[in-house]
């Protein structure tokens, strides 16, 4: 073959894997599925779109996540769609309804754990996970309800440490919502009517904090 030819065959290759999308697969709670917001308005949506605007080909594939599921819930019921998903990027936002219905840290951790090793036995590029930290719920004017009577704050950073020492071993990107997720405290419009989830105002600004990151990864 031809040093001409062959140029032209694989400068075709490259131009067809470029055109194939990133396919986006976003695993969580009620804070991916964005409670308090309508589709079109929730986080990874509006990821989504933003890459696209600048030139990063890619479809959000499944969004299983639901309003009130643990590690264990993802575990069983989110990683069987991952896995027929053929995703090769990935958000991870888990834990805070582990912390409300008391789970403990080292079974947190464990499951974690499980996530992640499962997602990126599947990713074909194991770097092309986002884990997202636990927003600070308890600022919120009916967070303290499902505080059982613990410091909400001490709770979900301990969680949070899990996760970014978990990344941080793996060498793998993290978003960091916890502080920002405080302004609910003092900025009523910025959490949904039901007085705990966030309000698409919120979601919108978590999405300006996990763009960047995507786009050095995903670029």
């Amino acid at each position: 073959m031809n040093k001409l030819l062959l140029f032209v065959l694989m400068s075709l290759n490259l131009s067809m894997m470029s055109q194939t999308p990133i396919r986006y697969v976003a695993l969580g709670d009620s804070y991916t599925i964005c409670t308090g917001a309508t589709e079109a308005q929730s986080w990874p949506v509006l990821l989504s779109k933003h890459l696209k605007e600048n030139k990063v080909n890619i479809e959000l594939i499944a969004n299983p996540s639901q309003n009130g599921w643990t590690s264990q819930n993802l575990i069983d019921r989110e990683l069987p769609i991952f896995d027929k998903s053929k995703a090769t990027f990935v958000t991870l936002l888990i834990g805070v309804n582990d912390w409300v219905q008391g789970v403990d840290a080292k079974t947190f951790s464990k499951n974690l754990i499980k996530i992640i090793d499962h997602i990126q036995a599947q990713l074909p590029d194991k770097s092309k996970l986002i884990l997202i930290t636990i927003p600070d719920f308890g600022v919120t004017s009916t967070g303290a309800r499902y505080s059982g009577g613990r410091d909400i704050s001490k709770g979900i950073a301990e969680f949070n440490k899990i996760i970014l020492d978990e990344a941080k071993k793996r060498n793998l990107k993290t978003v960091d919502v916890f502080e920002k997720s405080k302004e609910m405290g003092k900025d009523s419009t910025l959490v949904a009517p039901d007085g705990l989830h966030p309000s698409a105002k919120e979601y919108a600004i978590w999405e300006t904090l996990i763009y960047p990151v995507a786009f050095q990864l995903l670029k």
